[in-house]
């Protein structure tokens, strides 16, 4: 049986109004879910502002060395020994970032160079009355909280800027592109690949 006219442009009518209708809905969806994009993204911005304002740069005696990835078979003893130091990012009573220093008169290519280097600068300021080493040499570094890593970077460079016998910043990186992207878009610059390592530095301008 074939439809008469009427009830054609009435179905018509009808589907146009029904599409219209979805169409609406959906616009109505994705306004809600833009308007509240904006409001978390807005969240958490003031969160990074307001945490990175409030965190502290502070020397630790120790640190969790299983959240280390980077070197997490060099213990608490390594870390402190020697006139090497473990600095940490505070903020409301918990660690968030953490990097650790030896100090040197040359550049390490390995852990093992770095043990060395560091001992040897450490026993030549016992014997001259000195500071020890004029190179911090940042071996690993992580953080717990976004934005923790740059933060650290950031406070490390005033403290050894302000230093009045420091006068490099340097690392001793993995051999990853992780840690070279990192410290590259930190603002360091590359000063030597290694075997196993990598060094970067960070420039001091006094």
């Amino acid at each position: 049986m074939k439809l008469n006219k009427k009830k054609i442009k009435a179905r018509i009518r009808k589907g146009k109004k029904e599409i219209k209708k979805k169409v609406e809905n959906i616009n109505k969806k994705f306004r809600v879910r833009t308007r509240k994009g904006k409001k978390d993204i807005k969240k958490k911005l003031k969160n990074i502002f307001e945490w990175v304002k409030g965190a502290k740069l502070v020397e630790l005696t120790e640190c969790d060395v299983s959240k280390d990835p980077v070197r997490p078979e060099l213990d608490n003893i390594f870390r402190t020994s020697y006139g090497r130091k473990i600095f940490g990012v505070k903020y409301n009573d918990e660690i968030h970032a953490v990097m650790c220093f030896a100090f040197t008169n040359e550049i390490p290519k390995s852990v093992k160079e770095l043990d060395l280097m560091s001992k040897d600068a450490f026993l030549q300021s016992a014997n001259r009355d000195q500071n020890i080493g004029k190179i911090a040499i940042a071996y690993t570094v992580w953080s717990n909280k976004k934005g923790g890593g740059k933060l650290i970077v950031k406070q490390v460079f005033k403290m050894i800027k302000k230093s009045n016998y420091l006068n490099r910043l340097i690392t001793l990186s993995p051999l990853t592109e992780m840690a070279r992207n990192f410290h590259l878009n930190n603002g360091a610059e590359e000063v030597q690949v290694n075997d196993e390592t990598q060094n970067f530095e960070y420039k001091i301008i006094k």
